[in-house]
């Protein structure tokens, strides 16, 4: 056996487990996220023509590849944690695709300056993502549980740049705005105004699920121009939980 990081991605250094497996065996969760990975490369290419380009940021796929996905599920998901697809994270929430993370995370165009909210951060995958990309990262969890559990856990596992509060998503986090991107992890009717007040002008972009619950939804991007001209355009259908009012 090699080294366990395969050419097309020397980035795969940083586990949880920090045991080194037996000279010669590989950790099988190595390659479970090396397919994870060429799984959501391939289904990138297949959007090529929508996105207009042949797949997504290296710098993405990147960050998808050292976030270990196992710490952000329950415990009789692990053997699923890298599987592409959604899993259920209880309170009847998920933690998204791996695909559609990296699709939305990939849309939000960020870069290692941008300063970003999340409005959803159910177990705090995607923070912990956006995380390895960006300056600062804040989330909003309206379920008060999980947002303890999110934060504790990326703490744990040294995200020092996420900030994780409960609250109404749909109010934003107007004392760290303007934001350089804003990412919702859950499904609204429409555009809130408020987090579209809360995108920094010249390009703050906000990519959020739009439609009604059980019916067809729209991953959709919302960018603001110079003059606070707003641009929207769907990207493809998907299928995620409401997002909730937070009293």
């Amino acid at each position: 056996m090699g080294s366990g990081r395969p050419r097309r991605f020397p980035f795969l250094r940083r586990w949880t487990d920090r045991r080194r497996p037996k000279r010669g065996v590989e950790n099988p969760v190595n390659e479970q996220r090396r397919r994870m990975l060429r799984e959501v490369e391939a289904d990138a290419r297949e959007l090529g023509s929508t996105l207009g380009k042949d797949g997504f940021d290296a710098r993405v796929l990147s960050a998808l590849g050292r976030v270990p996905r196992h710490e952000f599920v329950p415990a009789r998901f692990r053997s699923m944690a890298y599987a592409n697809q959604a899993l259920s994270i209880g309170h009847g929430q998920t933690i998204s695709q791996p695909f559609i993370v990296a699709l939305m995370t990939d849309l939000l165009a960020v870069d290692e300056s941008s300063v970003v909210l999340e409005v959803g951060t159910g177990s705090g995958y995607q923070a912990a993502v956006l995380a390895e990309l960006v300056a600062r990262v804040y989330g909003i969890e309206a379920i008060g549980e999980l947002a303890e559990q999110a934060r504790a856990r990326l703490q744990r596992l040294g995200y020092d740049n996420v900030e994780i509060r409960k609250g109404d998503g749909y109010a934003g986090w107007v004392e760290h705005a303007p934001f350089d991107g804003i990412i919702v992890t859950a499904a609204a009717p429409e555009t809130p105004p408020r987090l579209v007040e809360q995108l920094r002008p010249g390009g703050g972009r906000l990519v959020i699920p739009v439609g009604a619950p059980y019916e067809t939804q729209w991953l959709t991007v919302v960018e603001k121009g110079e003059e606070r001209a707003v641009r929207t355009r769907r990207i493809i259908p998907v299928a995620f939980v409401p997002m909730r009012e937070v009293s």
